[in-house]
């Protein structure tokens, strides 16, 4: 936990309400998110028990499992649930755009937008990624046959699962991550995965603190958990009875009708707070406006839905239930550049966030006090442009002269330190040489340069390009990472698998 939030945290107990700690949105929020709550039967592996899913407040549609430890009644629930996800899918892929690429001298083409999936906390992820390993090896032929819909739903959930790992994404986001990324409560961060007592904190009812409201969410009579699990006292003393009501009118249809009924509105009681609660979330990140990266990276989303899509339309075979020793050394190498620029560009865009490294000295604010942007330096074969200024911070100044400095608000430039020498009355006075994004005259255009007077923040974080690594292929995996890749099993070889 950084200093600032702790701070804020403390805040949060004294003012009774949860704190800001971000004063733009960091995430993207599509204009119509699809949002999924799921239920789990208890002392099951990831036995789907009911789901309320809909892509607008009014459009709530409810999915139930009477018998959850009935194999043909899961995978029906994943036909039924398919016959949603899949036609929403297909709403973004009917228009592309052309994107430039190879500097401008070839343009490749991606979907105009993508979906988002919405899910209450990160239980709910792994709910979706556990239940698309288990449907997306399956057959609409052979042994145990499947709708032929559920295979490919269980691929696209397994895509939006992985996207979920992926930094700075927003294609599968759970909803307490979103917030507490937003906003510090009172409540320690486990507690912040009750997404009523998180709501109880940030926009707690009149006449209740944020502590009180909390307290009387985490009550399952006044607000039912928000899934996967459940309450333990509703599984045994109203659930239970309610599945065994319906397992017991096998032979009668319409004792087994009027037992569905019962099981389907105890169900919908349980999810419909939930459901409520996902909205008012919206709501209230809605209210924050986009950080100014914050469409860059959905970009990356949209990529990654286009290169999905064409993978499935092609024909190509479902994610493999392990990588091999290339693909996985690749895939944690992308998490971590993404892991790394997702926090430069966080501070970057952010006052408050750009604040924390303020504090361990990755950063520091000070004022232009004098400018010189005619200077150049001929001391090399050919004279350049180098510009120097001097800010005045009261700030501690912990990099050393010859560091490398950046500021968000000419992200391209860079300002090597030349001195730091300390000022009267606390102050210090810092040096700088300017490089880069001012052209390639010897004048710098009008703004690249920062004037006299101007307020400036600068920093060791760079979002500049991260160069990939350099990985061997496939088919070149050393003895001692496995060797190169067996063949893949057959996909009907693939034993069911809901753990």
């Amino acid at each position: 936990m950084s200093t600032l939030r702790a701070l804020a945290q403390a805040q949060a107990v004294t003012a009774g309400v949860a704190q800001p700690v971000a004063t733009v949105r960091h995430l993207h929020l599509s204009d119509r998110p699809l949002v999924l709550v799921p239920l789990a039967l208890a002392g099951e592996a990831n036995a789907p028990l009911a789901a309320l899913v809909g892509a607008a407040p009014d459009e709530a549609r409810l999915l139930v499992v009477p018998q959850p430890r009935n194999r043909d009644q899961r995978f029906a629930f994943a036909a039924e649930l398919a016959g949603i996800v899949l036609p929403y899918l297909d709403e973004f892929r009917d228009r592309t755009e052309a994107v430039p690429v190879d500097r401008g001298r070839d343009v490749r083409h991606r979907y105009v937008d993508a979906p988002q999936l919405l899910v209450p906390n990160p239980a709910g992820i792994t709910f979706l990624r556990l239940f698309g390993r288990s449907t997306r090896f399956r057959r609409p032929d052979g042994e145990h046959p499947v709708h032929p819909s559920v295979p490919l739903l269980g691929r696209w959930l397994t895509f939006f699962a992985e996207r979920a790992e992926h930094p700075g994404s927003a294609a599968l986001v759970a909803l307490t991550e979103a917030l507490t990324l937003h906003w510090a409560t009172g409540q320690s961060a486990v507690e912040d995965l009750h997404l009523p007592a998180l709501l109880g904190w940030l926009d707690p009812p009149p006449g209740l603190t944020g502590a009180e409201a909390a307290a009387r969410a985490e009550d399952a009579a006044h607000c039912p958990p928000a899934g996967p699990a459940t309450d333990p006292d509703f599984d045994n003393h109203r659930l239970a009875p309610a599945i065994e009501a319906y397992t017991r009118a096998e032979d009668d249809p319409v004792a087994r009708a009027a037992a569905y009924a019962e099981l389907e509105r105890l169900l919908r009681d349980q999810l419909t707070p939930t459901w409520e609660m996902m909205w008012r979330g919206v709501g209230l990140l809605r209210a924050l406006p986009a950080g100014a990266r914050v469409a860059g990276r959905w970009d990356g989303d949209k990529d990654a839905f286009t290169a999905h899509a064409e993978h499935v339309d092609a024909g190509g075979g479902p994610q493999p239930r392990r990588d091999g020793a290339v693909a996985a050394a690749l895939r944690l190498h992308r998490l971590e550049r993404a892991l790394t620029s997702y926090a430069v560009q966080r501070a970057y865009d952010d006052p408050l966030v750009m604040a924390e490294h303020r504090l361990t000295g990755e950063a520091f604010v000070g004022d232009v006090t004098l400018a010189d942007p005619k200077r150049v330096d001929d001391t090399g074969k050919r004279p350049v442009l180098r510009p120097r200024i001097q800010v005045v911070t009261t700030e501690p100044v912990l990099v050393p002269v010859g560091a490398t400095l950046y500021s968000p608000a000419r992200p391209a430039q860079k300002a090597k330190v030349v001195f730091v020498t300390p000022a009267a009355d606390g102050k210090t006075e810092v040096v700088l040489e300017l490089s880069g994004g001012m052209g390639r005259g010897l004048t710098a255009p009008p703004g690249t340069v920062p004037e006299v007077g101007e307020r400036l923040c600068l920093t060791t974080l760079s979002d500049g390009f991260l160069p990939a690594g350099a990985f061997p292929a496939p088919e070149e995996t050393p003895w001692t990472h496995g060797g190169p890749p067996a063949t893949a099993p057959a996909p009907e070889a693939a034993a069911e698998d809901w753990s």
